[in-house]
């Protein structure tokens, strides 16, 4: 692609023509092509910038090389790019290379781009193009988009920066460096080895022209539906990287906003099939979004603003029904988020110092930075010898999600002496920011308690996924299930490989899908809340499958070469389900004067009567999804986090970091009756 003009130096604000000839690689790994086709445009612009000049735009350039990079001050991506391009415009200063950007956006204001630019301490000049002249000519549809010229005009590269950052991936470091490697090839060679690649990022949104006969306005019918499904995260303060609140924010995001929701990345709900099942079902209606296609292919008309819907009132701060009677600090010190690159997840541990054993009705999670703050699970880790029925999952944050009303005479229970472990979730935005997270809790008296809510879990602990493949997936059984209990919820979670997964009850030969999730998506750590819990009385065991993509075309694969197995980094895998259950605390019986109350957490065989043939199967299964090198014994090293905080704080009664048969059976007879 070849540019007659180039952008050169700065100049007061003035009028000029631009000739641009704009030509079409004939191939993405060759920098010169012998068959192109020619475009000739030409363009009268001004660019102002944020400094109060304006770019001049000459066919005559000092610069052995000139990068024009479009950026936008809102976009995830080309925020986190933003520091990455000051560093090699750094790099490049000394090789005769310059660097200077655009902003094509009509929704950010010169006063926007010029915190941006302070923001991501950028040295070299940004422009603001208004009426997306440049951007129309370049043919630049993303922010961030990276355009290299020669000193004679000629376009040596176009496309992305690296291969680090795309929409929902973010990686430890790139695999490519493209954009460094074409300045360096040119620089070196004269030529670049791969040319042209595919940008990844925002949709710059391009001027349109209203149609007098299109039946949808903003006003009428458009900010209803996004206040309804979109703006409880696009909003200030909240996880939503931008703000859909005002016309003049969304017409800018128009194009974005539908293409993820065209591609289901928004809103952020993975599972499919029935919805009513499911008390947190968040799924847009097909007839809104064929009223938001038909806004957008009118030009974006605003209406009539009497027809705008009220402002809706969203509560700030604590969303539960009465104040928190305990709010605890997540961290001791407020957690300082690097600007970009992948934050491992963080675990922080606090001691909320209980003398005694504390019920739980409802808990909330509200993070100080919202921002940042993907998402973040709380667990329970009881003292040493002390039992606890299941995994001790306490409650969970992911942003958008709405905390359900407790219901009466559920609650979780908080052994004495226990300390709670927080798992964050942080994501980088392109500068530093900093988080101090809290937790409040509603507590309950134990009196008032029927169920006591638990949490389990089904995993498979031996999978294998060779390299290359797509589709590989793996089962798992759950049949350790309280017998007079009540599924109230799964949660499934696997890593960057995850594709899809299938959670369903077994009763006999028949088994029952309760949710299905084709496109499962690591970002979003949901939890499927069932309005109608499973009772599980007649339930043999709780099953799913889960399906893992190693493949190349996965964009979420840390490395499709590699043989996977599991482990508890993101670049290794897993295969689990969480279930959270309702047990009654009592078992009502008839009696002759009326009903007796039986405790059932009585055993059903004493310790030394023969084991029933379940159990034994259960014993056995759980050996062997969890004994790793088959020995006989499950070694607190060779265990995941999640089996080292729960399990062997159940199971592990002799303290000695082992797990035996013997103490795998005394745990299974404990569950299974």
């Amino acid at each position: 692609m070849t540019l007659a003009t180039l952008l050169h130096g700065l100049a007061p604000l003035s009028r000029l023509g631009i000739l641009f000839v704009l030509l079409v690689p004939c191939s993405q790994t060759k920098s010169l092509c012998a068959d192109v086709i020619q475009e000739t445009v030409t363009v009268d612009i001004r660019l102002p910038t944020t400094d109060g000049r304006a770019i001049q735009l000459s066919s005559v350039s000092d610069a052995s090389l000139r990068v024009v990079c479009f950026l936008g001050c809102e976009c995830p991506l080309a925020k986190l790019y933003s520091s990455k391009l000051e560093v090699l415009s750094r790099e490049f200063s000394n090789r005769d290379v310059s660097f200077i950007g655009i902003n094509s956006n009509p929704q950010d204001t010169m006063e926007e781009l010029k915190r941006s630019a302070t923001d991501h301490s950028l040295s070299f000049p940004m422009a603001k193009d208004h009426d997306s002249t440049v951007a129309i000519a370049f043919n630049a549809t993303r922010t961030p988009e990276v355009f290299v010229f020669d000193s004679l005009g000629t376009i040596v590269y176009r496309g992305r920066i690296d291969d680090q950052y795309r929409p929902g991936v973010i990686q430890n470091h790139a695999t490519r460096q493209d954009l460094r490697e074409a300045i360096s090839d040119y620089l070196t060679t004269k030529t670049v080895s791969i040319a042209r690649t595919e940008a990844a990022g925002c949709l710059i949104a391009k001027p349109r022209k209203v149609d007098p006969l299109c039946d949808v306005t903003y006003c009428g019918q458009v900010a209803a539906i996004l206040q309804k499904h979109c703006v409880e995260c696009h909003r200030e303060g909240e996880i939503g990287p931008f703000s859909m609140n005002d016309y003049e924010d969304v017409v800018g995001w128009a194009d974005m906003m539908l293409e993820t929701i065209d591609q289901e990345r928004m809103p952020p709900w993975h599972a499919t099939g029935d919805h009513e099942l499911l008390i947190n079902a968040r799924h847009m209606p097909t007839q809104d979004r064929d009223v938001l296609h038909r806004w957008i292919k009118g030009g974006l008309p605003f209406g009539d603003a009497k027809q705008l819907p009220s402002p809706p009132n969203y509560t700030t701060g604590w969303q539960l029904e009465r104040i928190p009677d305990l709010v605890l600090d997540i961290q001791s010190k407020p957690f300082r988020i690097v600007p970009d690159g992948e934050i491992e997840y963080q675990y922080f541990v606090v001691d909320p110092k209980f003398e005694e054993d504390k019920w739980v009705q409802a808990a909330e999670i509200l993070p100080g930075n919202g921002s940042v703050v993907h998402h973040v699970i709380a667990f329970i880790r009881p003292p040493d010898g002390q039992d606890l029925s299941g995994l001790g999952m306490l409650t969970a944050y992911v942003p958008g999600q709405r905390i359900s009303p407790a219901m009466e005479g559920l609650a979780k229970r908080i052994p004495a002496g226990s300390k709670l472990v927080f798992q964050m979730h942080y994501t980088p935005t392109g500068t530093e920011q900093t988080d101090l997270s809290r937790l409040g809790l509603v507590f309950v008296d134990k009196s008032e308690v029927r169920d006591e809510i638990t949490t389990l879990a089904g995993i498979n602990h031996r999978l294998e996924i060779p390299p290359g493949q797509a589709n590989v997936t793996v089962e798992g059984e759950s049949s350790r299930l309280p017998r007079n209990g009540r599924l109230l919820s799964v949660a499934p979670h696997m890593h960057l490989r995850g594709k899809a997964v299938t959670i369903g009850v077994k009763k006999g030969e028949e088994t029952r899908t309760l949710v299905e999730i084709p496109r499962y998506d690591f970002n979003w750590q949901h939890t499927y809340l069932f309005k109608d819990p499973i009772v599980l009385a007649d339930v043999e065991s709780i099953v799913f499958s889960a399906t893992f993509d190693n493949s190349p075309n996965n964009p979420f694969n840390p490395d499709p070469n590699q043989f996977v197995t599991w482990g508890d980094q993101t670049w290794e895998e897993m295969a689990v389900v969480f279930y959270e259950i309702a047990e009654p605390l009592q078992m009502v019986a008839p009696g002759p004067t009326g009903e007796a109350t039986v405790n059932i957490d009585t055993p059903v065989m004493d310790d030394n009567e023969l084991f029933s043939p379940t159990q034994l199967k259960e014993a056995d299964n759980l050996m062997r999804d969890l004994d790793l090198n088959q020995d006989g014994i499950i070694d607190y090293e060779e265990s995941a986090t999640v089996v080292k905080w729960r399990l062997f704080r159940t199971i592990d009664v002799n303290r000695d970091q082992k797990i035996d048969r013997d103490e795998a059976l005394q745990y299974v007879k404990k569950i299974v009756h």
